[in-house]
């Protein structure tokens, strides 16, 4: 009987200390203050050194972006530059190498010109000497028809 008196004593205990839903003790402000100390100590030791390293981590990004990008715009300019200096330097080289044929195809017939002159210079100091070895041929022969002619004359005549 006493158990039950006791707690008896203790459920009136509970209804007197009871409020209810909007009861308002020592325990919603503690954990206010809980709830703020513990944002206070995760900035201060978490949020703050995180935040510090993901701006100089964002900083860095940001200027290998922007080193990145001018390098990339210089690139461009050079490849432009080199380009147009390739393209003037082809057209020089096919300027040489037309003029060089030219002058090549002038040499070649400068030099067919020559030599067609020098054959014909030949052969017409070929044909001269054939005409005088013919007409010594010629000279030689009648000498020798003569003779000939002469020796059958005085044979015909001695028969």
């Amino acid at each position: 009987m006493i158990y039950i008196t006791f707690l008896l004593s203790v459920q009136e205990a509970d209804k007197a200390t009871e409020g209810g839903l909007f009861d308002f003790n020592a325990t919603l402000p503690l954990m206010a203050l809980q709830f703020l100390l513990l944002i206070v100590i995760l900035n201060l030791l978490f949020y703050k050194p995180v935040s510090f390293v993901l701006d100089e981590r964002d900083e860095y990004i940001k200027n290998s972006l922007t080193t990145a990008s001018s390098s990339l715009l210089k690139a461009n300019e050079l490849i432009k530059k080199h380009e147009k200096e390739l393209a003037t330097s082809r057209r020089q080289a096919q300027e040489i190498i037309k003029k060089s044929q030219q002058e090549a195809q002038q040499m070649v017939s400068i030099k067919v010109k020559e030599a067609q002159q020098e054959a014909e210079k030949l052969i017409a100091e070929a044909y001269e000497q054939l005409n005088i070895q013919k007409e010594k041929a010629l000279k030689t022969l009648e000498t020798q028809v003569d003779t000939l002619s002469e020796k059958i004359k005085i044979k015909l005549l001695q028969s």
